[in-house]
């Protein structure tokens, strides 16, 4: 197993190679996304509202699986690059144990307590109805969520950037696919509504499961030996690095939650809205994402080989690719709006809401490059600590207090203008961190 072009290969053919792939299955996934959203929205208006509703327990079940595999990845990719396999193995058979025992308890957890959530914000009996069936449905399938996407940040550390999208995109067609046959009735099988969104959901889920198996078994270079799972040698760095990550990506749910009950004082429309937005933003951020994931593991290994100068210009073409996704992102926003929106409702009042939040917040997409980039480098390095810090800046410290304050002077309108004023602030703090922890941990 010889990955010595991690270290070897020019920076840009050797990114590009690496994130394309992964950029590709992000957009792929944010298609899904929409077009997920989209027959949710032909069915009702409610239903919209309850998808939107559960939303925030999907992110923070996916946040669990993608967070704790970054600190997978991360670690297995280090022991690589020190060339230590046994290790790499080691901390490979321990992190799948974990994702397993992970995917098991949320599922029992969220199954349970979906009614109890939805209840703090809605007492409409049909939303609570469609946004308890569609939870309970999709929470369901928490094991094999943790489990499958498990397997594919231990690929990713390995370089294997186009089996793990093929695999993604097999899932997200998968569910494209279902949607409107399970949704709306096909032939013999009859129309199961929001149900059966869930139900295509969980088998786009399932497939890439499936398929990572088969792949260990006739594929991958590292084995999981017994000796490994009897121990708990690398649980703490793994939760070192997995736990900060995953509270990076769980913030969101906090934030949407918290802003959902801000809006939902005003107006139900208005939930809507920011449920359809965080829909759409996948869209613009999916790509950027991709590039962080493709980049980790180079990171990562560059560090465990001392390949100090490397990791620097790694950073600075990264955040240059973010950035022309970014203003893309924001142009899109501002030509398109209504266009855009349209897609989720017919609603005039609702379609007016969205316009108006949509060209508010699309001017935070380029200060957010930063802070992703940062983040997503601080992460490649096991510093998981940091990154944290910036996603709490992004996501709660600055955010929060800043949409209470805005709506009360602006209505919901304050509330979209938190987001951009949000990430100027946070942009200096990120820059100023990862400059910091550069400094601390290798000489440039």
């Amino acid at each position: 197993m010889n990955q010595d072009y991690m270290k070897t290969k020019p920076i840009l053919p050797l990114v590009l190679s690496m994130s394309l792939p992964m950029v590709l299955s992000m957009l792929v996934n944010s298609l899904y996304n929409i077009v997920d959203s989209f027959f949710v929205a032909r069915i009702s208006e409610n239903a919209m509202n309850a998808l939107s509703l559960v939303f925030p327990i999907q992110n923070l079940i996916t946040a669990i699986a993608v967070g704790f595999g970054v600190g997978m990845n991360a670690v297995i990719a280090f022991y690589l690059g020190t060339e230590d396999h046994k290790k790499a193995e080691d901390s490979m058979a321990q992190g799948l144990l974990l994702s397993a025992i992970h995917g098991l308890i949320l599922m029992v957890v969220c199954v349970v307590f979906i009614p109890n959530f939805l209840k703090f914000f809605t007492n409409d009996p049909v939303v609570l109805k469609d946004g308890i069936l569609y939870g309970r449905i999709a929470f369901s399938f928490s094991f094999v969520i943790q489990v499958g996407i498990a397997f594919e940040k231990i690929y990713q550390s390995l370089g294997r950037m186009a089996l793990t999208m093929k695999i993604m995109i097999i899932g997200c067609v998968t569910n494209i696919i279902l949607d409107p046959i399970l949704i709306f009735g096909l032939g013999p099988i009859p129309a199961m509504g929001i149900a059966g969104a869930a139900i295509a959901t969980g088998i786009g889920q399932t497939v890439p499961f499936i398929l990572y198996l088969y792949y260990y078994k006739v594929d991958l270079p590292l084995r999981i030996h017994k000796e490994a799972l009897e121990s708990t040698q690398y649980y703490k760095k793994l939760y070192g690095i997995g736990i900060p990550a995953t509270l990076n990506i769980a913030l969101p749910s906090v934030l949407i939650s918290v802003l959902n009950a801000i809006l939902i004082s005003y107006s139900a429309i208005h939930v809507v809205v920011l449920g359809i937005y965080y829909k759409l933003q996948t869209f613009v951020f999916m790509p950027s994402n991709g590039i962080i994931q493709g980049i980790r593991p180079l990171v990562g290994y560059n560090y465990g080989a001392k390949e100090y100068d490397r990791i620097n210009k790694i950073y600075k073409l990264t955040l240059g690719l973010s950035l022309i996704i970014m203003i893309a992102g924001t142009l899109l926003c501002f030509v398109f709006p209504k266009e855009i929106m349209g897609l989720f409702t017919k609603n005039k009042e609702t379609l007016d809401a969205g316009v108006t939040a949509l060209r508010i917040i699309s001017i935070s997409f380029v200060f957010s490059s930063l802070s992703l980039t940062s983040g997503g480098v601080l992460e490649g390095l096991g510093m998981g600590i940091p990154s944290l810090i910036i996603s709490l800046c992004r996501y709660v410290v600055i955010i929060l207090p800043c949409a209470y304050i805005l709506s009360s002077l602006l209505g919901p309108t304050g509330v979209w203008h938190a987001f951009w004023i949000t990430e100027v602030f946070t942009a200096v703090i990120s820059l100023l961190i990862y400059k910091k922890k550069k400094k601390d941990s290798f000489n440039l």
